[in-house]
């Protein structure tokens, strides 16, 4: 069955040698500005054996800034940090897509430059504690973006895309999932807009298929994946989802003309709804199923209900996972407390199976 895993296959014009990726993971390793370093080169070069790595959630713009020392691509200084990391990828024969996160009101107002209260749909305060520098700190009530400053979100989205390319990036990958700004959009748990971006179904999908489509525009199609967890229970916020069934589908419908590279889901369980999509879906489609073993995930390629799937905590454990699994080897055990840690204790540190 793991046989399914080392065919070759594309995400757009991206080719991948095998289907096992490396899913967007925070690690908080960025500067205070949001600027990548050597550790985060050293860090995903050692994973560039990953048919793709995506990277953890880079903010778009100041706004979307949600927690302490995650990199940005919206300055001249994020892009020379991002190059770093792309170029080390590359020469360790990789393949890069930055994912571009911007995380609404998920966030609080001592983690981003500007100190500015967070944004959102609309005034919903989300449930929940955020970290920062003063500790454990409850998320305050949003503001609620103007009509005219959801456009400027679509553009920094579009600047963002540009600026990941010009920083060596072979693509971006649009965070839509996880109870962040796009999915903000979608539900009316979190969306309670009066203009066109809220109400029916067609409203509730504007935004996402607005930043998309500009995306796509700025760099193809051929480079863009989007990222959805239906039915995930992990939603950030108390952001419940309603009418999954009715959604979804509505919503691969409207994305599936753009023609983009890839779709992402992180599954939350209902093997309908996956189906469902997988048959909506006309393009590559990369599937997350958290908390499973890589038997399991091998047999949705072989089953035809994923063409990549992607890792997340075992790829931060084995940086060498792909030799791994194709040796038989044993797994190194993620430490959890060191996720958020900071410096090079479980991140760069983890041994190989040939060390």
């Amino acid at each position: 069955m793991l046989n399914a895993l080392w065919t070759p296959t594309v995400a757009g014009k991206i080719s991948l040698p095998h289907r096992l990726a490396m899913s967007p993971l925070t690690r908080n390793r960025a500067t205070p500005d949001g600027v990548p370093t050597e550790l985060n080169a050293e860090y995903y070069a050692q994973r560039a054996s990953h048919a793709l790595i995506i990277t953890e959630g880079t903010q778009p713009s100041e706004d979307g800034q949600g927690y302490m020392a995650t990199p940005g691509i919206h300055t001249d200084e994020h892009i020379a940090g991002w190059r770093k990391v792309t170029d080390a990828v590359h020469k360790a024969d990789g393949r890069i897509v930055i994912q571009l996160m911007h995380v609404g009101r998920i966030s609080h107002p001592d983690n981003t430059p500007h100190h500015r209260q967070p944004v959102a749909p609309s005034t919903i305060r989300p449930a929940g504690q955020m970290f920062t520098a003063s500790g454990m700190q409850e998320m305050p009530e949003p503001r609620a973006l103007t009509t005219e400053e959801v456009a400027a979100t679509v553009d920094d989205f579009r600047g963002a895309a540009a600026a990941a390319i010009a920083a060596g990036a072979d693509g971006v990958e649009i965070h839509g999932a996880n109870g962040y700004l796009i999915h903000q959009f979608l539900f009316p748990t979190t969306n309670q807009r009066t203009d066109q971006y809220g109400g029916s179904l067609d409203n509730r999908i504007r935004f996402a298929v607005e930043v998309a489509t500009a995306v796509a525009d700025e760099i193809g199609a051929d480079r863009t994946g989007i990222r959805f967890s239906p039915g995930n229970p992990f939603q950030l916020g108390d952001l419940t989802e309603d009418d999954t069934h009715e959604l979804y589908p509505h919503l691969v419908r409207a994305l599936a003309p753009l023609d983009l590279a890839y779709l992402h889901l992180a599954h939350g369980g209902d093997e309908e709804l996956l189906g469902t999509l997988r048959e909506l879906w006309p393009n590559t489609l990369i599937l997350n199923r958290a908390g499973t073993d890589i038997t399991t995930r091998a047999k949705d390629i072989e089953n035809g209900i994923a063409d990549v799937v992607t890792v997340g905590s075992l790829a931060l454990a084995n940086p060498d996972l792909v030799e791994r699994v194709r040796a038989g080897a044993p797994l190194n055990t993620p430490d959890p407390a060191t996720f958020y840690g900071g410096g090079a204790a479980g991140y760069t540190d983890y041994p190989t199976h040939t060390a």
